[in-house]
């Protein structure tokens, strides 16, 4: 499934490009072929989310991107200019948060902030990244003091705090409960309508489809599909998943239920399964049927609206969320 999007703005005309790739690869002794030669185009003023299951190459990608790995081949322009001969320049216009950031647990967070702002020769005023970031209540306690939504919210504000135009956000709310990645879902949304980029990387498709304007999806070191979420979506067709709960579970296992006619895909194990069709109105009979057949009941059946979860899946075989 290839979907791509040309970037534009409302009035048509075409956007400005902050990130662009082409041909992009790299190879590490074996050969081990981590990025096999994609293109990408990331337009100024977008979330962009980079998704796939672990060894897909993202993390690859994003170093590559970040001036933090040379490519084997292909190039790379950030904000129109390429890293060979720039590298202090473009750094100052980019803001990187890891999926776990490590600072010393001894300073404070206001102390923390200064010393990444020192790093740049424009940066933003300590106290009003610790106002946007919610941390002024925070300032004077130390890091190693903090809950971990306090600390993500601070790893955000020292990719904030130089005053990027472009923020790399790896995982930003892995392992956050709901209130503090709504939290960091505001702070990223504030960062856009200010007219900045992102390139994020999530396992949550809700963070995906909340924030991200168009994506990509890798496997095996190449993109397989690009796109909004909703032309993802639409690109299944009319899907629907049935979920279907068993206890016990058939022997055969999801073979059964591959055989039914109209249903497309199937995916789960161990009596829990979502069977993707067109029609799901027609499947149910049939699966009722099978299970009759095999002297079984279901715990549950439920039918809902295919989702970007089930792009994945249906693309790589794979849950985000196993990964």
């Amino acid at each position: 499934m290839q979907i791509h999007t040309m970037p534009v703005h409302e009035n048509g005309t075409p956007a400005a490009v902050a990130m662009r790739a082409r041909g992009l690869a790299k190879t590490y002794a074996g050969p081990v072929e981590a990025v096999r030669g994609i293109d990408l185009e990331i337009q100024a003023g977008e979330c962009f989310g980079l998704l796939g299951p672990n060894g897909a190459g993202k993390t690859t990608t994003i170093e590559m991107l970040e001036g933090l790995l040379a490519p084997s081949a292909g190039s790379i322009e950030i904000l129109g200019q390429g890293w060979t001969g720039r590298e202090r320049e473009l750094r100052e216009q980019l803001g990187v948060s890891l999926q776990e950031t490590r600072l010393s647990e001894k300073l404070t967070v206001r102390e923390t902030l200064r010393l990444f702002a020192a790093f740049y020769r424009h940066p933003r005023p300590v106290g009003e990244v610790l106002r946007e970031l919610e941390l002024e209540e925070k300032a004077a306690a130390r890091v190693g003091r903090l809950s971990g939504g306090q600390r993500q919210r601070l790893a955000v504000a020292t990719a904030l705090v130089g005053n990027p135009k472009i923020l790399f956000l790896d995982e930003p709310t892995t392992g956050l409960d709901p209130q503090s990645r709504r939290q960091l879902w505001e702070i990223v949304n504030g960062f856009l309508a200010r007219g900045g980029t992102v390139l994020l990387t999530t396992h949550y498709m809700e963070e995906a489809e909340r924030l991200c304007r168009r994506l990509a999806i890798m496997d095996h070191g190449k993109i397989i599909a690009e796109g909004t979420p909703a032309g993802l979506i639409r690109g299944l067709g009319n899907s629907h998943a049935i979920e279907l709960t068993l206890d016990p579970d058939l022997p055969e296992g999801p073979d059964v239920w591959r055989r039914l006619p109209g249903v497309r895909a199937v995916h789960g194990a161990n009596g829990s399964y979502e069977l993707l069709a067109n029609d799901p109105q027609a499947v149910l009979p049939e699966l009722l049927s099978a299970l009759q057949r095999a002297d079984r009941t279901a715990a549950r059946i439920g039918i809902r609206q295919a989702s970007l979860e089930d792009v994945f899946v249906d693309l790589t075989g794979r849950s985000l969320r196993e990964e």
